[in-house]
């Protein structure tokens, strides 16, 4: 008991004191992770890249703040077992690319992703939008700089047609309505490419969140990482090497070196 309080002061510390860069983890199951998981049921192993680390911490699903392990949405969306996702890699590799924590820097996630949605799901007003900017104001109330929303999800859009058809359009009307409700209008948005689908209307998918042109959106190509044997969800190697791809192409942009226009 008495070394798992000294943990826990550990995080508070770190919490309290050091600089934290929020990331907004959303979209659906491929964000969330299945990595690991086998006939339901998770087999437990967390590869290195997404070993717990008192740098990265993850606000819960009772909007708490606490040292992130795997799986990251165990508590946000609980109709499935969660496995491994892109989110601690990510984070790791973002700590490890800074030189290394040691309490000054902290990189905190707020996972939001859930499973088999699609894009007008996350529609301005509705449950699983008001959810992410709930979560989003809350990470912020006690320190620290929301710096992007990693976006991974159009795999339900590829069964219909006119979904696909209209992804671009609706992806562009999220990210303009997430700015503005989160007063971030230069808020960085990086979004994954699509690597699968539930339909055959991927590759229109795939045109549209390529094509974005908006201001401060980067794109991340998941096309030929390996899928498990669905052929629709990424393998854990495959969520840690898009995880350290999604770190990169933050780390590349200039953007995160701004200090955005924070929530009141």
């Amino acid at each position: 008991m008495s070394l798992m309080f000294i943990m826990f002061l550990s995080v508070l510390v770190v919490t309290c004191n050091a600089t934290k860069d929020i990331f907004i983890l959303a979209g659906q199951s491929n964000m969330a992770g299945l990595g690991g998981v086998y006939n339901e049921k998770w087999d437990g192993d967390v590869p290195q890249e997404c070993k717990p680390s008192p740098s990265v911490l993850r606000l819960n699903a009772k909007l708490v703040w606490e040292e992130a392990r795997e799986p990251l949405h165990r508590d946000i969306d609980t109709r499935i077992s969660w496995g491994i996702g892109p989110g601690l890699a990510f984070a790791n590799e973002i700590v490890r690319m800074r030189g290394g924590g040691g309490g000054r820097y902290v990189v905190g996630l707020v996972p939001c992703a859930v499973g088999g949605t699609r894009i007008e799901e996350w529609r301005k007003g509705s449950r699983l939008y008001n959810r992410l900017v709930k979560r989003s104001i809350k990470s912020v109330k006690n320190g620290g700089v929301i710096r992007a929303l990693v976006w991974y999800q159009g795999e339900s859009d590829t069964v219909r047609e006119e979904d696909a058809k209209a992804y671009k359009t609706r992806m562009e009307r999220f990210i303009h309505n997430i700015r503005s409700d989160l007063k971030l209008p230069n808020l960085l948005v990086i979004q994954v490419a699509l690597a699968s689908g539930d339909g055959k209307f991927v590759n229109m998918v795939r045109y549209a969140q390529l094509s974005i042109k908006l201001p401060n959106v980067r794109c991340v190509d998941a096309k030929g990482l390996r899928l498990k044997g669905d052929n629709l969800h990424l393998t854990s190697t495959s969520e840690v090497h898009l995880g350290i791809q999604l770190a990169h192409a933050y780390l590349a942009s200039t953007n995160h070196h701004f200090n955005y226009t924070q929530i009141s």
